[in-house]
């Protein structure tokens, strides 16, 4: 006898015996929606023996420093750290006079994966660019965890990053924080807890890809585009709110409302459950997408780029919207051409947060250099910024914009163990990592010997 099965979102539509509808209860949204996130692979790697780090200087991107100090972790969470006597421990103790240890670094944009390094059209999966608006589709669903360029970040100090579709649509779709732990799929790669994230976009991208293709072709049709695309899936929520209304009342013989994939991902925004990271370079377009979330009542949680964004850093920092932007990138384009590098600088003074991203398969291996850059900058034109400030810029600030700060970015007891290990101060230009811990399992060390993660790469090692 060959069992059928039938998939979960078509079993609410099925018709009911009079036995069953004496005991079944409808599904709900999360219940009809749970299938697309399953996973198949399971990650069983965790972390081996205790770790014990003593004698560096530990930066715990909270305000404080520890010079010499120590930090334990186990388990894949800190245990403890401190500065005096370290606690003995049954486990691997690391005795590292001048060196530095700080967070994991993370990176808030990143399109490792879905563009890969050595790019190539063949693999250059970012964009959906046919139709303005995608939301339906996830970053997740084309990143190649085989990238080359995924072990070379880890080498760079980073411990979780933002895979982000890319720019050409008003909403490009679903991004995904990984942790960098390599795996065979990237659903296993996930690190536990993040929340979804939404790419949207404005400005020139949207209008240059669209102009000829139907539109957007203006700024004014950009906005009409996410106005439209939202006020659609507001009356898909009031679908599924009466829905839900219903079987609550115990009432019988609903059904509920038919699945929309692109109504579903920015339902996730206006119900607040996912994070909205919005390519934006000019200060008005910024305030147009902030009167947007006004309007259908939902809030963005950091604007991508955002090279003007020091000309509304008062708005910014009462909103509590962050700026993933980079150190000193302007030009390149119209509507970066008033990129200042002291723009991180400058948001920081004045209360908003700033954010080092790398939008780069190079940058992100020397994130920690782009911090220094934008330190030093705001520093020698008299802004009032700090070295921790800078550290944040990397670490607990990109954490808190990707909703994983509760779980990362600072060395605290109960987070993560995302740490790195770096042979002077990680801003000195000089600076590497020796090694690199995510979640207490090892992805870099600089002084042994490292399992190459991706097979494009295998055979292909420089030999004497």
């Amino acid at each position: 006898m060959h069992r059928i099965l039938i998939p979960l979102f078509l079993t609410a539509c099925l018709p009911k015996s009079p036995a069953d509808s004496e005991t079944a209860v409808a599904p709900n949204f999360a219940e009809l929606t749970a299938g697309g996130t399953a996973s198949i692979e399971v990650t069983t790697e965790t972390q081996g023996a205790d770790v014990l780090i003593t004698g560096a200087t530990v930066w715990t991107a909270t305000g404080e420093r520890f010079s010499p100090g120590w930090i334990h972790f186990s388990e894949g969470n800190i245990v403890a750290v401190g500065e005096g006597t370290p606690p003995e421990i049954e486990g691997e103790t690391l005795h590292r006079e001048g060196a530095w240890v700080t967070p994991g670094l993370i990176d808030t944009h990143s399109h490792l994966g879905v563009y890969p390094s050595p790019w190539a059209r063949a693999h250059g999966d970012g964009n959906e660019a046919t139709s303005p608006t995608t939301p339906g589709v996830w970053a997740e669903h084309s990143f190649w965890p085989q990238d080359p360029g995924l072990q070379l970040a880890a080498a760079g100090g980073i411990t979780a990053l933002q895979i982000l579709p890319g720019s050409a649509n008003l909403v490009g779709g679903r991004g995904v924080v990984l942790q960098l732990i390599p795996t065979r799929g990237s659903r296993a790669m996930r690190l536990p807890g993040a929340p979804e994230t939404v790419k949207m976009a404005c400005g020139e991208n949207p209008k240059r890809v669209y102009g000829d293709r139907g539109g957007p072709s203006t700024r004014m049709g950009n906005v009409h585009g996410h106005r439209s695309a939202f006020f659609k899936a507001a009356e898909t929520q009031k679908e599924w709110q009466e829905y839900e209304e219903s079987i609550e009342k115990g009432e019988e013989d609903v059904e509920p409302p038919s699945r929309d994939l692109d109504n579903e991902t920015l339902m996730g925004i206006l119900e607040g459950r996912f994070l909205p990271q919005v390519h934006c370079y000019r200060a008005d377009d910024m305030l147009s997408i902030l009167q947007l979330a006004d309007e259908f009542g939902f809030t963005i949680r950091s604007f991508h780029h955002a090279l003007e964004a020091y000309k509304i850093r008062d708005i910014l920092a009462e909103r509590g919207v962050s700026s993933s932007t980079w150190a000193d990138w302007w030009g390149f384009k119209l509507e970066a051409y008033d990129g200042i590098p002291y723009n991180a600088a400058l948001l920081t003074e004045a209360g908003a947060k700033a954010i080092i991203h790398s939008d780069s398969s190079e940058g992100i291996q020397r994130l920690n250099q782009e911090a220094s850059k934008a330190f030093h900058w705001g520093e020698q034109a008299g802004i009032e910024v700090t070295e921790d400030d800078a550290l944040q810029w990397i670490t607990l600030n990109p954490a808190w914009a990707l909703g994983i700060d509760a779980l990362t970015g600072s060395l605290e007891a109960g987070k993560r163990a995302d740490v790195v290990i770096w042979d002077r101060h990680p801003f000195s230009v000089y600076s590497k990592p020796i090694k690199v811990w995510s979640n207490g399992i090892m992805s870099f060390d600089a002084e042994a010997p490292n399992p190459i993660w991706s097979d494009f790469m295998t055979g292909q090692e420089v030999s004497q």
